[in-house]
């Protein structure tokens, strides 16, 4: 312990509108397959309702009035049921329920589009603009009609009739003229083969109309024409929305339903989350003050007050700690470790009163750098650049600097006391925490910095996202807050956590940054869901402050704490999990649950 001063799939797509294509014809064809887009027919007249009850030889009597929302059940029933090819199925629904698949002159309209029928499309959207909120939507669904038309000449080698359309058809509308020039412009393409790569477009046929299609409805209210796959969409949101209110769903999320039951609710386990202790590391002989796995997950460092630095190798199946190598020499302790963006070094920083920084090769074990700009300096953070080149450094004795790998100073900042240090992905901005209880950005290039965060106590540390939008905070006698950096604005305070004046370290972790983890002065680890305040476990073991807690980058259930009782923990799922067990949620975890969900 040391003291101290924040669409839609597009799979059968082909398949769906192909069955469109081939089953949904028109009924002003007699005795055509009606494919469910109509009740029934009889001479090609519809003479199913939107509502009610149906008639007609061999139909059911549907005794009530269908609700909007069962209407919409049943429509959304017959899409999926028409896109699997199940025609006959979809005609029975739609006749026994009375209710209509979508508008006969959608019908229509879908049909000449995947036959390829332009001159008829652009005719139906004569009888759909009566039916369309927004009269401008015309004139666009016509230029990706023509669009289509105009690619499909191409292709066949008809290069004077899509020009006639160009200049014809598609310049008259005087929309998008950007996009008519590059059109044009395809009109050098040599071969087909060049004109599919340089337009990324699939070329004449079921796929490019299909997608054509999908813009197409767009455009159109649902009452007309569903969206394409609409009940896949609304599964698929519906299983999105419960794996991200489960408490501990820690997985890389599966868009594909087939990965799914829908037949259950989304439940994970407790046991299958990293709250259990797989290890208890105890090789070093003093207070633990640092932990960090690398970049790639396959190392975890830790630093000591011992003097040392252990790096441990994660063994990629058992995930199991195993010592690979101990670098020595750092007369203060280690009160910091920064991986470079590669992982091939390590710089160790000391405590307030140590004026020098380590780097370490760790592929080798040499110690490559040992810089010290003054005896008076305090490095007690560092932070690299992405570029991996460079590494900003400071302390709270007004110490700011920017070197290269061999220790040479290349910028300095003056007068700024740091507490701890971020470089942006952007590798111009470097945060920078300091004795004035904020967060400011500082630009080496052109000199300039400007305020980001301020807190009304001193700030012990931060971490920053991956993608760089939240930046954690360990607030002194506050605890653990989250700030969304863009917005600059504090967006949750976590509870439970017994911080006073001593660093210490949180993080992000999980599939996609997902959860927080801290230690604390009263001896454990807590996680926290990044939407929820209350914590949702509380890990003990410890016998002392837990400084530090790092998650794996690449392993989302394995974590490691450090503490000054000497021993650094790894943390993993229940040893014995059994695949099919799943936990109940326990009241504070249903607490939180419909906090979020509110």
């Amino acid at each position: 312990m040391q003291a101290n001063g924040a669409g839609q799939g597009q799979e059968s797509s082909e398949l769906s509108c192909l069955n469109s294509a081939q089953n949904g014809e028109s009924s002003s064809a007699g005795g055509t397959h009606s494919n469910g887009l109509f009740s029934s027919t009889d001479n090609g007249n519809s003479v199913g309702t939107s509502n009610g009850s149906s008639t007609g030889p061999g139909s059911g009597t549907l005794k009530k009035r269908l609700s909007q929302a069962e209407e919409d059940v049943i429509r959304l029933i017959g899409q999926h049921l028409h896109g699997l090819g199940l025609n006959q199925t979809v005609d029975l629904l739609m006749q026994e329920s009375g209710c209509r698949l979508e508008h006969p002159s959608a019908t229509k309209f879908r049909n000449h589009v995947m036959e390829g029928e332009w001159d008829k499309a652009e005719n139906d959207l004569n009888e759909l603009r009566a039916l369309m909120h927004s009269p401008n939507a015309i004139v666009r669904m016509k230029f990706l009609l023509l669009q289509q038309k105009y690619l499909e000449y191409l292709e066949d080698g008809k290069v004077l009739e899509a020009l006639q359309v160009l200049r014809g058809e598609l310049t008259p509308l005087k929309y998008n003229t950007d996009r008519i020039h590059v059109l044009s412009g395809y009109l050098m393409c040599s071969h087909a083969e060049d004109l599919r790569a340089k337009a990324e477009w699939e070329g004449k046929g079921t796929a490019s109309r299909c997608r054509l299609l999908d813009k197409l409805q767009t455009y159109l209210p649902p009452s007309v024409m569903l969206p394409p796959r609409r009940l896949q969409t609304l599964l698929r949101q519906a299983v999105e929305l419960q794996r991200d209110r489960c408490l501990y769903h820690n997985t890389k999320l599966d868009s594909n339903l087939d990965s799914v039951s829908l037949l259950l609710d989304h439940v994970c386990s407790r046991k299958q989350f990293p709250c259990y202790t797989q290890q208890i590391l105890t090789e070093h002989c003093n207070e633990v003050w640092f932990c960090k796995f690398s970049n790639d997950g396959t190392k975890l460092a830790t630093g000591s007050k011992d003097t040392t630095v252990i790096i441990w190798q994660v063994d990629p199946e058992s995930h199991q700690l195993k010592l690979l190598r101990t670098l020595e020499g750092h007369a203060y302790g280690v009160s910091y470790l920064a991986w470079s963006p590669d992982d091939t070094y390590l710089i160790a920083c000391g405590p307030d009163d140590c004026s020098e920084l380590w780097l370490w090769n760790v592929q080798t074990g040499e110690l490559r750098t040992k810089m010290s700009q003054s005896h008076e300096d305090s490095l007690t953070s560092v932070a690299w650049n992405p570029d991996g080149k460079r590494f900003v450094t400071g302390g709270q004795r007004g110490q700011f600097y920017q070197c290269d790998l061999d220790g040479n100073l290349l910028d300095s900042w003056e007068g700024v006391r740091v507490q701890c240090l971020w470089c942006l992905g952007d590798g111009r901005a470097v945060l920078a925490s300091d004795t004035h209880q904020r967060i400011r950005g500082y630009n080496f290039e052109d000199l300039t910095d400007r305020n980001i965060v301020q807190e009304d106590h001193p700030i012990m540390s931060f971490t920053v996202s991956k993608n760089g939008r939240l930046a954690l905070l360990n607030v002194a006698t506050q605890g653990v807050h989250l700030w969304d950096l863009q917005d600059r604005v504090l967006v949750r305070k976590y509870q439970g956590v017994t911080q006073g004046f001593y660093t210490i370290h949180s993080c992000f972790g999980g599939h996609n940054e997902d959860f927080i983890a801290s230690g604390s002065e009263d001896h454990k680890v807590y996680i926290w869901h990044r939407r929820g305040e209350l914590p949702i476990a509380e890990l003990t073991g410890h016998t002392r402050t837990v400084n530090c807690v790092s998650w794996n980058p690449a392993i989302p259930g394995l974590m490691a704490s450090a503490s000054d009782d000497g021993t650094v923990r790894v943390w993993g799922p229940a040893p014995f999990l059994d695949s099919q067990e799943a936990d109940g949620l326990n009241g504070n975890n249903l607490f939180w649950f419909y906090q979020i969900a509110s």
